[in-house]
């Protein structure tokens, strides 16, 4: 089973009660089954993110404890191709995390991913592959 990738919005979308998108999150989580992978600046992002949502920089540390948010990624080891996705995505105003999440995709062949980012619609994995928004954007 191909993991799927999470990335910081779909996280504050999730512990964050008051955002928009915080039902179809937490319906898109609870249909599945994958392992839900990521990495440390999605880490990082989604804790600055929610710093005034009580609890949550905790609860995002215990998913990533517990092993629901899965770390498969080194920078030092993908730094190299992080930067190209970044110079290849530079008029899109990619950051670390979005680049470090197409590396995970092109690493597990992995083109599901839960975002609210409408970047991802634009970012390519793969051979050229769009990536499957798992959270439906109005």
């Amino acid at each position: 089973m191909k993991p799927v990738l999470l990335d910081a919005s779909a996280i504050v979308a999730l512990l964050d009660r008051s955002e928009t998108y915080h039902d179809a999150a937490v319906a898109a989580v609870a249909e599945l089954a994958a392992p839900l992978i990521t990495c440390e600046p999605v880490i990082a992002e989604a804790c600055y993110l929610l710093r005034r949502v009580d609890g949550a920089g905790e609860a995002i540390v215990e998913n990533v404890e517990t092993g629901i948010f899965q770390i498969p990624f080194r920078l030092a080891e993908s730094a190299r191709e992080v930067r190209r996705l970044m110079h290849k995505y530079r008029d899109h105003a990619i950051d670390l995390a979005d680049a470090c999440l197409i590396h995970l995709a092109n690493e597990f062949g992995a083109g599901q991913i839960l975002t609210l980012d409408r970047d991802f619609r634009i970012f390519r994995w793969g051979r050229n592959q769009a990536f499957d928004l798992m959270i439906p954007l109005t």
